[in-house]
């Protein structure tokens, strides 16, 4: 029989000291020597106007050095295959755990990438189908559209000494998934010949129209004198081998000027070069050329399935793994839930359970075949989040960068409950956030601030929510702010009908759009929004669309590359001190040489971290010293990059150093609330809103008359919210068209008038709810949009 003895309460034990995390001294980026001590196993959110460095503390500082360190857990031969992370700028660090980052990157968006892939759902799939489908067509890489089928036959000789031989034959066979016609991407490419060539010119007359084909380059080179085509001969003229050697000859070796090259047709050539790039990653001119010769259609042997014809017949009851793959998630799961086989019990479990997470974290209305480049910032967060909540790790620290975007309030009560049930099981949550309801539930916040840029970076608060609403901060002014609605709403001057809409999940919808106004389009996440407006709208000369992909840029790119300011300022250099434009870029002529105008050295120290080191020639100016001597407005060049936004609007307004066109941009850029960023600061380290607005500034250059945004309160701090809401008010006043994809309800509130889709997601959505005014919508109350604003605006 056990026995129990009373025991005396026991002195804490050492261990249960450590539930802090201790930051002391952070530099990175903005932040100026900052201390804090952050709770662990606490929901934690982190507070502050766009720029302030929220990003920098908890992505930049806490995340990159957890990661750091643990890569150093490995053997110095598996650091030299990991990316090299430099130590933050930060004195001490203590009390860090395994950090999980869910930023709002966007997926990759190779073709053959799709939620079920990038989840795992689709490989819990093939095996399914591998074991119960008939007719039985081979192992799980039979089902996958990423494994092509492969077969060889040959043989090898076997020396058995004694000058004694044996041959055997051999044969291997892989049977794969991939449709062959498409290779797997459920799209093929037909291209415009007439966008390639001018077929009037001969090849020494230079017909090409490809970008990089230039008449002295060595592509065009190797085709006029690989010795199969009469130079001065029209292409319009050619025999049909001709014809079919310059559009489709395989890869045959020639030889010019001595040097063996290798000669193959312009249409493989293109697709090779050019087509097998993701489209985001191109370059603007290679991206307008492939929009302009290039058109993608449904394959027509798999009918955009991607697979192969006997995965396509390799069926469980009715359904093959290409119905199941197209199914909304929600009507997945319940078919998966109602199989039942022993054999595959803990398989089936597995798999119910990614599905059901799918659905509770809101994404039910997703298919699993649909590609991950197409979804936006907030799915993509929304699908890696799948993976951690059935983890049975613990004492983890999660960081999430804004999980409230893209959602509609109705859906962010779900993402704080997904929040919670982590904290819940021992971990650590760090929450960078604007929207209120999300900073509701706080154990702890973080305010940064006072400002943005270099009048940010500082601790304003540190507390509980409700320590933060009676604060005298920023964010604590703004928390409980309530947007009013207009008394008086613009009438429209025209109208852009859309008929018979079927796009995605639109159920044959019939609206008209108010033009002169600015009209805002709303309703539940997946409800079809952006298929109504991308997918609908007609993209003409006159149509200025700023959606949510992100701006691409190298540590050398900065607001004045981005935005083209660079170019009147070199201009106006080279003009005022008689010398060329591009001795005042740092990516050309005028670059500093010993460090190539990067402004710092780095150190490849082989299998070690490399080191950035400060340029000792340049100080860190990037421009050759013999740059620095020329002037314009009493400023050398790189004076002139080290401006604030707000400086050089008032710089280049007038007097010796005005420049009217520089001054248009940098009054945009101010306009959009970005007059604390400095000229030259380099893109990679503007926040996801900076950049967005960045973009912003740039579209609003355009000559359109309808402008259409696409979540543009995506990392808006509550007080910049306002400013947008005066920008996009300054837009219709000129006499444009704005519309706008939007969840915040401050938005929705300083609408003319708003079209509201759903009632729910995917197929349970793609119908108009509600059109009319803000506040015909509250006083009906009509489906949850209508709700949630009444509750917003207190009526």
């Amino acid at each position: 029989m056990t026995t129990r003895t009373e025991q005396q309460p026991a002195e804490p034990h050492a261990a249960d000291s450590h539930d802090l995390i201790r930051v002391h001294g952070a530099r990175e980026n903005n932040l100026k020597d900052v201390s804090i001590e952050i709770p662990k196993r606490r929901l934690t959110v982190f507070t502050g106007v766009s720029g302030s460095g929220k990003s920098s503390l908890v992505f930049d500082t806490i995340a990159a050095e957890s990661q750091r360190l643990i890569n150093e857990t490995y053997s110095a031969f598996l650091q030299g295959f990991m990316p090299n992370l430099a130590r933050p700028e930060v004195d001490v660090l203590d009390g860090l755990t395994t950090a999980i980052t869910v930023d709002q990157q966007r997926m990759g968006s190779d073709p053959r990438s799709t939620v079920g892939t990038a989840t795992d759902a689709n490989a819990m799939l093939r095996i399914l189908f591998s074991r119960l489908a008939a007719p039985h067509i081979g192992p799980p890489a039979a089902y996958s559209f990423n494994v092509a089928s492969v077969s060889a036959t040959g043989g090898f000789t076997v020396d058995r000494g004694s000058d004694r031989t044996k041959t055997e034959k051999v044969s291997f066979s892989r049977t794969g998934g991939m449709c062959t016609h498409c290779e797997g991407r459920g799209t093929v490419s037909d291209i415009d010949l007439t966008q390639l060539f001018d077929d009037s010119k001969s090849l020494a007359e230079d017909p090409f129209t490809i970008p990089g084909y230039t008449g002295d380059g060595w592509v065009v080179r190797v085709i006029a004198e690989s010795g199969f085509f009469d130079r001065d001969k029209p292409i319009r003229e050619y025999t049909k081998k001709e014809r079919h050697d310059f559009l489709y000859r395989e890869p045959t070796k020639v030889k010019i000027n001595g040097v063996n090259l290798t000669y193959e047709g312009l249409i493989p050539k293109i697709q090779k070069s050019v087509l097998s790039k993701d489209r985001e990653s191109m370059q603007p001119h290679i991206r307008a050329f492939v929009d302009r010769a290039v058109t993608f259609t449904e394959c027509p042997e798999c009918d955009g399935t991607r697979l192969s014809e006997p995965a396509r017949s390799s069926k469980i009851g009715e359904v093959s793994i290409a119905d199941a793959c197209a199914m909304e998630i929600r009507d997945l799961a319940a078919w998966v839930r109602g199989l039942e086989e022993p054999s595959v019990t803990p398989l089936l479990a597995k798999l119910r359970h990614t599905l059901d997470s799918f659905v509770e974290i809101g994404l039910g209305y997703l298919s699993l075949d649909r590609a991950s480049g197409t979804l936006s910032g907030g799915e993509a967060q929304r699908t890696k989040m799948i993976r951690h909540l059935g983890s049975s790790l613990t004492d983890v620290t999660y960081v999430f960068d804004e999980p409230s975007i893209g959602l509609h309030p109705h859906d962010i009560q779900r993402m704080n409950n997904l929040l919670l049930r982590l904290r819940d099981k021992g971990n650590t949550v760090l929450v960078v956030e604007h929207k209120p309801e999300t900073i509701a539930i706080a154990d702890h916040v973080v305010d940064l601030g006072p400002g943005a840029g270099t009048a940010g970076g500082t601790i304003c608060f540190e507390g509980t929510v409700d320590g933060l609403r009676a604060s005298d901060t920023v964010t604590g002014r703004h928390l409980d702010d309530r947007a009013r609605l207009k008394e008086k709403v613009r009438e429209a001057t025209g109208a852009l009908e859309i008929r018979g809409a079927n796009a995605n999940n639109l159920q044959d919808v019939d609206v008209d759009i108010p033009l002169g106004v600015l009209c805002v389009v709303t309703g539940v996440a997946g409800s079809g929004k952006s298929s109504l407006v991308h997918g609908c709208v007609p993209a003409s000369e006159g149509v200025v669309t700023v959606d949510q992909t992100p701006i691409r840029g190298s540590r050398r790119s900065n607001p004045a590359t981005y935005t083209g300011l660079l170019d009147p300022i070199r201009k106006a250099f080279a003009k005022a001190n008689g010398v060329k434009p591009a001795l005042f870029s740092a990516n050309s002529e005028g670059a500093c040489p010993t460090c190539n105008g990067a402004g710092v050295i780095y150190t490849d120290l082989a299998i070690m971290q490399s080191v950035a080191t400060t340029c000792e020639d340049c100080g860190g100016k990037r421009f050759d010293a013999s740059v620095l001597e020329y002037r314009f407005g009493g400023r050398d060049i790189s004076e002139v990059l080290a401006m604030s936004v707000t400086e050089a609007e008032e710089f280049f307004r007038e007097g010796e150093a005005r420049i009217p066109a520089a001054h248009r941009i940098v009054e945009r850029m101010a306009d959009v609330g970005l007059g604390y960023l400095t000229l030259g600061q380099p893109l990679t380290t503007l926040s996801g809103g900076e950049r967005q607005r960045l973009k912003l500034a740039v579209h609003m250059a355009g000559k359109g008359g309808v402008y259409i945004l696409d979540e543009p309160t995506t990392g808006l701090h509550l007080a910049d919210v306002e400013q947008l809401l005066g920008l996009l008010d300054r837009l219709v006043d000129s006499g444009k068209s704005v519309i706008v994809i939007e969840h915040h309800q401050a938005v929705m509130a300083h609408a003319d008038w708003i079209v509201d889709l759903g009632p729910g997601a995917g197929h349970d959505g793609g119908r108009i709810v509600f059109e009319g005014t803000p506040a015909d919508l509250v006083a009906a109350r009509a489906g949850l949009t209508g709700e949630h604003l009444a509750a917003y605006v207190g009526a």
